[in-house]
């Protein structure tokens, strides 16, 4: 039985006939990862409701908003939640005809959704204001079970193993809107700010559909990545591109790389911010920042449309998914991982 932090958790992967209990993380304390806030214990399996699948997780990526709720800087939404929302399982009970047990299922941040409000019946569900969230508002996959509802629960191509499926879950998906919100003309040229999990899958689809694709990065490991996967050019995090961009995107959580990704944009140039969570921006200047029309826009979690076209995408273009694996007993260590840069790609936790 795992307690507290640091402790060895026992072997995972037991049938739900034989077993009552399952291992699952929470944030009981949020706060920086030194500070020891995400602990281990035994919770029930959950029971699902009637419109929702039990899944089995089988691995659970480790996104860096899972970071960012585990430290607080997302307010708490339920305290004690299990974090995780790029999960990749096997159905054991189903009440949909949609899916059937022993079908390998995705899990993935955006959770629920009223499907009545304005923003739902123009398409927008993303920006519901009833919109619930995986790892946030209900108990994620850092567990050896989870529920989902079944509509909201993703079929997952083939050709991927399920530690290279995990990152598409979020990492995939949100890049892919990010890149859908940049406005990326066809053949043109990208900047990308940061080259972590979602990054690295967002460079791949653009260079896919022709683009040229500029990476700034402090990471000398992610750079290399970023160069072997076929980019044109790495330079350091705020260091110019060798060439004007046509649009740009902020993976990175730092407020202070706004300016020089604006800078850095042509004409018309757009900037589309990734992350749920950004540090404080400096003050713009009009005339070298925004002036001759260029733009800035947020991303605000996804759509379901979203993750269906990200993942056919995903089926058609076979992509390369940089992973690090971790057991689920190695959950705090992963996080922290992330939190120090220590973590090239995507990092996963098995189970």
């Amino acid at each position: 039985m795992v307690t507290a932090l640091g402790q060895s958790a026992p072997a995972s992967g037991g049938n739900l006939e034989d077993m009552d209990t399952m291992l699952a993380w929470h944030v009981d304390r949020p706060g920086p990862m030194a500070g020891r806030p995400l602990h281990a214990r035994r919770d029930p399996v959950p029971e699902p409701s009637a419109d929702e699948l039990l899944v089995r997780v089988l691995v659970c990526g480790v996104c860096r908003t899972d970071l960012h709720v585990t430290e607080g800087d997302l307010p708490v939404h339920r305290p004690g939640v299990t974090p995780g929302h790029e999960v990749v399982g096997e159905v054991v009970t189903s009440g949909s005809a949609d899916f059937a047990a022993g079908d390998r299922v995705g899990i993935a941040w955006l959770r629920r959704t009223c499907g009545t409000c304005r923003y739902c019946l123009r398409g927008a569900e993303n920006l519901c204001p009833d919109s619930r969230y995986t790892g946030w508002d209900e108990h994620g996959g850092y567990a050896e079970y989870a529920v989902v509802p079944a509509a909201y629960a993703h079929h997952l191509p083939g050709g991927y193993t399920d530690g290279e499926l995990a990152p598409l879950l979020c990492a995939g998906i949100i890049g892919y809107r990010a890149l859908e919100r940049a406005e990326l003309p066809v053949g043109g040229r990208l900047g990308v700010y940061g080259f972590g999990g979602s990054a690295h899958l967002a460079a791949q689809v653009a260079m896919a559909r022709g683009a040229v694709v500029h990476v700034m990065t402090r990471s000398p490991e992610a750079g290399e990545l970023a160069l072997d996967l076929g980019v044109a050019s790495v330079t350091g995090a705020g260091d110019p591109p060798p060439e004007p961009l046509d649009a740009a995107i902020l993976f990175a959580p730092v407020g202070t790389l706004v300016p020089p990704a604006l800078a850095a944009l042509d004409r018309g140039g757009t900037l589309a911010i990734a992350g749920i969570h950004l540090s404080d921006i400096p003050s713009l200047d009009y005339q070298r920042h925004l002036f001759q029309e260029r733009q800035v826009r947020s991303v605000t979690s996804n759509t379901r449309e979203d993750a269906r076209g990200f993942l056919a995408f995903a089926a058609d273009h076979h992509l390369r998914v940089s992973t690090r694996p971790y057991p689920l007993d190695q959950a705090d260590t992963a996080l922290a991982d992330l939190a120090a840069d220590r973590v090239t790609g995507a990092a996963v936790l098995v189970v």
